[in-house]
């Protein structure tokens, strides 16, 4: 039997990537589809890649309706949106995938430091589980919601996990230098973003305030066992899609090329999205979007005594939209490839 599915904020890019990757999959019918901004539109007048597909009409978004028509709801919100959205979603019975920052954290202090907004929705806060598979399969197969990560904390996260884990490297003084295509900042028109800003261009963006940092600390501290401080720097590349996130941190003593190697195979040698290059090999954006893999790979500078770990995904993709597609297919029992992609669109 097939799931019956609903999108409240298509018409954003997560939101349509999820609607072009559910479009196709086979376990899944879409039931519903909610727009705040362009309710009684054709989603084809929006994108004209759907010109020949039959699709439900975009609505005002009504929980009670969708609720009634769905068994998942996705949400791909503005942050602060999901708090009013998703309460009344549970409520009716329906499980929820949240691609929104609002049910990330474990506290709702960290939360409103960063994100400045009053969650009061605490308890839902704590049920929900955080969607990364490679860390928390089991849980999510169980749960009615899961805060789907995101796209810098997917690719930063687990290219440090497994280090932090066993303890190879020094928890003190992590470094993050990420970079993302221009369809992480959204589809809302702004200056910054614009053609002629971003072509031939590239900058540093929410240097020492980007909301993931909190969200990457988070996770990472659960790995080594302590609280983990780190410096993270965004930066806007002239591309579509992409993330791009080069990690440097310092080698714990012992931690050799052979330890290391280990360590990842250990975590991600039977993952089906996450893999690691071999010893001295990394990975490229062209090597991952369009798919849903992260692909990670590392060398040591010895002279130096530090690890240089460069991780790629497709922000919209396992970054976003496919990720949260992976977390309904473990939610609902499917194969967890189903209906995504697993290789890159080289060109």
């Amino acid at each position: 039997m097939k799931a019956k599915v609903g999108i409240i904020g298509v018409t954003g890019y997560a939101g349509e990537e999820l609607l072009r990757l559910l479009a196709s999959h086979p376990g899944v019918t879409i039931e519903s589809l909610m727009s705040k901004s362009y309710a009684g539109a054709d989603i084809a007048s929006l994108y004209g890649s759907y010109a020949a597909k039959s699709l439900p009409a975009l609505e005002e978004v009504n929980v009670s309706k969708i609720a009634a028509q769905c068994d998942v709801v996705f949400t791909a919100l503005p942050h602060g949106a999901s708090i009013e959205i998703v309460p009344g979603l549970l409520e009716n019975g329906v499980k929820v995938v949240d691609l929104s920052g609002d049910f990330r954290y474990d506290d709702k202090q960290t939360y409103e430091q960063w994100y400045g907004i009053l969650h009061d929705q605490e308890s839902i806060l704590q049920e929900a589980v955080y969607g990364l598979p490679e860390l928390y399969r089991s849980k999510i197969k169980e749960s009615r919601i899961v805060a789907n990560p995101g796209c810098y904390t997917t690719t930063s996260i687990l290219a440090l996990y497994p280090l932090l884990a066993n303890g190879l490297i020094d928890p003190c003084g992590i470094i993050i230098d990420a970079k993302s295509g221009t369809s992480g900042a959204g589809r809302k028109a702004k200056v910054d973003f614009g053609f002629c800003e971003v072509n031939n261009n590239f900058k540093a963006y929410g240097v020492t305030t980007h909301r993931h940092t909190s969200e990457i600390e988070q996770e990472l501290s659960k790995a080594a066992g302590t609280e983990i401080l780190l410096s993270f720097t965004p930066h806007l590349l002239p591309v579509n899609r992409g993330i791009f996130a080069t990690c440097y941190a310092a080698l714990a003593d012992g931690a050799t090329d052979e330890a290391i190697a280990r360590a990842y195979s250990d975590a991600f040698g039977e993952e089906p999205f996450t893999h690691v290059l071999s010893c001295g090999s990394l990975p490229e954006l062209k090597h991952v979007c369009g798919s849903n893999n992260c692909m990670i790979g590392f060398k040591t500078d010895r002279r130096l005594n530090r690890i240089i770990v460069v991780s790629c995904t497709d922000n919209l993709i396992k970054g976003a939209a496919g990720q949260a597609i992976q977390n309904m297919n473990l939610m609902f029992g499917f194969e967890e490839t189903c209906g995504l992609p697993r290789i890159s669109d080289y060109l």
